[in-house]
């Protein structure tokens, strides 16, 4: 059999989140092109694929997957079908790269990374931030111990809650939904900074939070609180509220010498303080906030690099999920 040198992407839900922070990056990367899309909406899938120049849509699944010329799949849809599109591709034997929140539930999670690996067929979770430089930089600086040992990581996360016309925007609905995206918006942001967590700290002992509805607005959880007792000894405890007064976004790493604050979601540097001296590290904004990732994804499925989030960690952080939520 012919080596594949090109990987010809074929995206299965190009909404927004295919517009800027992925979908172009596809004919970006190096030996990577995307060449079909799918949305259910016959409509909206050929505007896709014009305004992106795309070859073919398709409003089937099955046809996207099956398309002779599509030798990898990228699942964009909500985490309700993300089991059942995965299951599909792995079964044509195609590589897989999985938008997370990785599926609905730890269990389906579970069951994706399983039909992979007994197929032998790749799989890569999203968690994309791993690939950014800022975020590199933050492994650098605790492997080689800027901070001296690193004693505790502390998490708070603020929204606002949702107004009327949100609530009525199919497009952030879904979100709060837990038919749909397995949870509330903890579910649907939380996946970024716990896998952050899981890459720079590896295993947990013990996970342990709590869920409530404190503004009754929606059907989901506006309110989360989590600790983790890493196996290293490292204690992490987070705050996601989705109901206050204000926007917060604030992450601190606590070592024995000194600590690292950043941000996850509002852009930024890290802000480094040993002793009495605070260092600070900007980077540039990215315009595909993917692309370093997908580039990755891409020389991994040409086997030109090892996996950089395999389905079996992307399990690891929904079942962190469940834990701290207490299955909601």
């Amino acid at each position: 059999m012919q080596a594949i040198t090109t990987i010809n992407w074929g995206i299965i839900g190009c909404g927004d989140v295919t517009e800027i922070k992925s979908g172009p990056a596809f004919n970006k990367v190096a030996n990577s092109s995307l060449v079909a899309v799918m949305r259910r909406n016959a409509g909206k899938a050929a505007d896709y694929a014009k305004r992106h120049h795309v070859p073919r849509w398709y409003s089937n699944a099955d046809e996207l997957i099956n398309d002779p010329e599509v030798n990898a799949i990228y699942i964009a849809t909500p985490p309700s079908s993300h089991e059942q599109y995965a299951l599909a591709a792995i079964e044509a034997g195609k590589p897989v790269y999985v938008e997370k929140p990785m599926a609905i539930n730890y269990a389906a999670a579970k069951n994706m990374a399983d039909a992979a690996d007994a197929a032998n067929v790749k799989m890569v979770v999203a968690h994309y931030r791993r690939q950014w430089p800022l975020f590199k930089k933050i492994k650098e600086l605790i492997t080689e111990k800027v901070i001296g040992d690193t004693r505790l990581v502390k998490l708070a996360l603020y929204k606002t809650a949702y107004t009327k016309e949100q609530l009525a925007n199919e497009n952030l609905a879904w979100r709060i939904d837990p038919a749909i995206s397995g949870g509330g918006i903890f579910h649907d942001l939380a996946p970024h900074q716990l896998d952050i967590l899981y890459h720079l700290f590896g295993n947990a002992k013990n996970v342990t939070g709590m869920a409530l509805n404190q503004a009754g607005i929606y059907k989901a959880d506006d309110m989360v609180a989590g600790n983790i007792l890493f196996e290293n000894g490292i204690v992490f405890s987070g705050a996601w509220c989705f109901n206050a007064y204000e926007q917060s976004d604030r992450c601190e790493i606590i070592g024995s010498k000194g600590k690292i604050g950043f941000s996850f979601f509002d852009g930024g540097g890290i802000e480094l303080l040993t002793g009495s001296t605070t260092t600070i590290f900007d980077f540039d904004a990215l315009q595909h906030v993917q692309q370093p990732m997908i580039e990755a994804v891409t020389n991994y499925f040409l086997g030109n690099g090892p996996n950089p989030c395999s389905g079996y960690e992307g399990s690891v952080i929904m079942r962190w999920m469940e834990m701290i939520a207490g299955g909601r």
